[in-house]
């Protein structure tokens, strides 16, 4: 398994920007799919955004879509999750995981990997 610091949350006001990262330790981090997963109070942790290790291939959820962005760079082993346009809905704990295969996933169960999760308070 690799290990996994998120960095970056905080409370911003409505139509303000964010930027996640999420530090990875391990020299195989360029082997992993990545994942930003946001839970809320009361509900599930969802997916907001995967990536292959390459970056080519990248996933958003619908409701993210325009206004986030996930990116990694493999030569600091970090992921990053620039998020903009940010919503009082936006407002989770956010969480970086890694699954151990190249291709990206959308569901959590494939990601064996997971941070402490940074908070992130959208405010109207």
């Amino acid at each position: 398994q690799v290990q996994l610091v998120e960095s970056g949350g905080g409370l911003v006001q409505a139509g303000g920007s964010l930027r996640l990262s999420c530090a990875a330790s391990g020299r195989t981090f360029s082997t992993y799919a990545m994942g930003w997963f946001r839970q809320a109070p009361g509900k599930e942790r969802d997916v907001v955004a995967s990536i292959s290790w390459s970056g080519d291939n990248t996933y958003y959820t619908d409701s993210v879509k325009g206004r986030f962005t996930i990116s990694r760079d493999n030569a600091k082993n970090t992921v990053y999750l620039q998020m903009n346009s940010l919503k009082p809905e936006d407002t989770a704990v956010y969480y970086c995981a890694a699954r151990d295969t190249p291709y990206l996933s959308i569901r959590s169960a494939d990601f064996a990997s997971w941070g402490q999760g940074t908070q992130v308070t959208v405010s109207s």
